[in-house]
This record gives structure tokens, C-alpha cells and sequence, in this order.
């Protein structure tokens, strides 16, 4: 009995002296704590690519033939690395970086659009005549940008070094031309020291 309530004491004490202190930073601020694929990662190479892609000889070709700028959305960004990545962040990035330029007309993705056709049908009950939106006024896309992350791991003795690499296509969505290919890489160097007592 009185192993268990020193035990307990112990562990209150230990516990009494754990402390959490948390320091806010600016989201542009570069903090790697694991060396895992995190925001910083994730919104660089959104810019890099995207940036990459509205240089592409493919824009001035398609608004010289059609007189307008592209329709464009974003479909799936597949995660084939070895670590759990929230694709979703990035084709947010993605989708922010389309939008925000200018350059293009950002369509919504098929999830979004799935939202808009309930909110459409509710509208088509409730809604006054006059406000309601009509089904089949929708605006098809002209372009999908799809991509993957891959990842390859070296390691040895505390050492460590993670390699990144970003893929990112084009789609006509007409034609099924592939008309744009990106390609981020990332290398992390990761050094952990053994822990001592």
C-alpha cells in the first residue's frame, strides 16, 4: 500500500513539474521540427508549382484560341509517401495559388460542386422564383490539375535524409492531352542526437 501511494505522490510530482509553454510565430515563419512534410512545405511548393504552371506555354496558346482565360479546377493529389500527408491542405494551397492569380477562372472541385447541387435543390423548393438558380448553368472546366507525392527515406544511426518529390499534371479535359508536367523535389537532412540521462 504504501508503494502505491509513493508511487502516486511520485508521479503527482513528476507531473507538477512537466510544463507546456507555447510561443506564437507568423505563418510564413519556417519552424521543422520532425523533418516530416509540413505547412511551409506544402505552401512553397503550391507557389513554386502553380507559378510554374501559368508560365507555361500552354496560356498564351489557349487564350489567343479562345479569346478568354481557362476554366480550371483541382481534382485528387494522391499520397504515395511513407508518412500521413493531408492532401487537402496542399490542393488548398493549390487552389488558393490558381485563384489569387489572376490568370485563370478557378473552378470548384467535384466535392465543392457536390455542396452547390444540395444547395441548388433546396433553392428549387424554398427559394423565391425569382432568386432560385437553375440546374445546368454551370460552367464545365477546360483544365484538371491532379499530381502526387512521393517520398524515399536514407537512414542510418541517428541520420537521416528525406527526399520529396511533388508531380503535378495538366489535363485537357476535352482531349485528355496533358498539356503542363510539373515537378517539385525536396531533401531534408535530419540529425537526431541520442538522448542521455
Amino acid at each position: 500500500m504504501k508503494k502505491i501511494t509513493l508511487a502516486v505522490v511520485f508521479l503527482s510530482l513528476l507531473a507538477s513539474c512537466t510544463t507546456t509553454r507555447v510561443t506564437r510565430t507568423g505563418v510564413e515563419e519556417v519552424i521543422d521540427i520532425s523533418g516530416n512534410w509540413n505547412d511551409t512545405d506544402s505552401r512553397l511548393t503550391a507557389e513554386a508549382m502553380i507559378r510554374e504552371a501559368l508560365e507555361g506555354a500552354w496560356l498564351p496558346r489557349f487564350t489567343q484560341d479562345k479569346n478568354r482565360q481557362p476554366d480550371v479546377t483541382v481534382g485528387k493529389v494522391v499520397n504515395r509517401s511513407d508518412e500521413h500527408i493531408n492532401t487537402q491542405t496542399f490542393i488548398l494551397d493549390l487552389q488558393r495559388e490558381l485563384t489569387n492569380s489572376g490568370k485563370v477562372n478557378f473552378i470548384a472541385s467535384m466535392s465543392e460542386r457536390g455542396e452547390l447541387m444540395e444547395e441548388k435543390e433546396d433553392q428549387a423548393h424554398y427559394a423565391s422564383p425569382e432568386t432560385r438558380k437553375a440546374f445546368g448553368q454551370e460552367i464545365g472546366a477546360d483544365f484538371l490539375l491532379t499530381g502526387t507525392i512521393n517520398s524515399i527515406i536514407d537512414a542510418a544511426s541517428g541520420e537521416q535524409v528525406k527526399f520529396y518529390q511533388v508531380d503535378l499534371k495538366l489535363t485537357d479535359i476535352k482531349t485528355s492531352r496533358q498539356i503542363w508536367f510539373g515537378q517539385k523535389k525536396i531533401k531534408k537532412y535530419i540529425q537526431r542526437s541520442p538522448v542521455g540521462y
